[in-house]
């Protein structure tokens, strides 16, 4: 199953790289179609754009939307190499993806399956399908390499 998540996590990751390489934290992010095509891509712009909504996340989410011309990303996946915080889990919700595809976990800001689960969450009644663990060595590498040379 994870393997058939591979390439797009691939894309996801050469986002992040570009992230850190302009300074910010390495997230990438990559929406797919229904049918697996990538429809919007995304990095943290919070830096490059001095936005706070500019998580990687987000920012593929527009960008699909844009590229669909519609809000609603029915039928979508959204692969990308860290565990989204609420904000993003929200967004998720609120752009009706179904299907969300993770690589590493978020031990202190993650809200879609450690500290938190909000795109599962019986109360709201939406139920996100998530896939965790997708080249997550990779992903959480790139991350402690970021913040290790900030140190």
């Amino acid at each position: 199953m994870r393997g058939r998540w591979d390439d797009a996590m691939g894309e996801a990751l050469v986002q992040a790289r570009l992230a850190a390489d302009a300074g910010d934290v390495p997230v990438g992010a990559v929406v797919l179609s229904p049918s697996g095509e990538i429809i919007g891509t995304g990095r943290n712009l919070r830096e490059a754009e001095g936005d706070p909504s500019a998580h990687a996340e987000v920012v593929a989410i527009r960008a699909a939307a844009s590229s669909l011309g519609t809000w609603r990303l029915d039928g979508c996946t959204l692969v990308v190499t860290l565990e989204p915080c609420l904000m993003c889990a929200g967004a998720i919700l609120q752009a009706r993806i179904p299907r969300l595809v993770l690589g590493a976990w978020d031990a202190k800001a993650g809200a879609t399956g450690s500290q938190w689960d909000v795109v599962r969450d019986a109360r709201i009644g939406a139920k996100v399908e998530v896939t965790s663990g997708v080249r997550a060595d990779e992903s959480a590498d790139l991350l402690a390499e970021f913040f290790e040379a900030k140190r």
